[in-house]
């Protein structure tokens, strides 16, 4: 994995052979980073990156221009390898690390996040609860952007705040905004 683009592009995302992480793809992350790019500037924002594995979409982020990124993951070695990832971008100052199950932190955090990456696992049960927890909470931004990446049989168009999906094979990622408090 290396950062495709940006200040710190070619430049190495530290990764461990695992099972238990599923990193987004270079051709899906390069069309997800395309997509976005035309919605909104990356210059200045702040990210999370939920379910972040070895953080390989923050790293892209802040690369791009991404004012700072939080990555969430209760992995502690791939948690611990973020970090050196980090430390070799020279973005520890700009990242924060939370070791975390993903509901418990939505539960107890605020943000607000200008783009938030969402890429559970396939197997998860609850894609629903992630989707209305940031887009109907505070943690997305008014004009900020979720991205839920899952395999391509779940269909979420009907769910609060979702714009369009993108397939990849068996991989969809669908894009959501915020839904504004009634």
């Amino acid at each position: 994995m290396q950062v495709q683009a940006g200040k710190y592009r070619g430049r190495k995302i530290r990764h461990l052979p695992s099972r238990d992480i599923r990193p987004c793809s270079s051709r899906v992350k390069k069309s997800l980073f395309d997509t976005i790019g035309v919605r909104m500037d990356f210059e200045g924002i702040d990210v999370l990156d939920l379910f972040a594995g070895f953080g390989n979409l923050g790293f892209e982020a802040l690369s791009r221009g991404a004012r700072s990124a939080c990555f969430v993951e209760q992995n502690r070695q791939a948690l611990e390898v973020m970090k050196s990832t980090a430390g070799d971008l020279g973005v520890t100052a700009v990242s924060r690390f939370v070791m975390a199950d993903v509901n418990a932190y939505l539960k107890r955090e605020d943000g607000p996040y200008d783009l938030v990456f969402c890429d559970p696992p396939y197997r998860w049960e609850d894609y629903g609860f992630l989707v209305r927890s940031i887009v109907t909470g505070k943690l997305l931004e008014d004009e900020g952007l979720l991205l839920m990446e899952h395999h391509a049989s779940h269909d979420f168009s009907s769910m609060p705040g979702y714009l369009f999906h993108k397939d990849y094979g068996t991989t969809r990622v669908s894009f959501f905004t915020r839904v504004p408090q009634q």
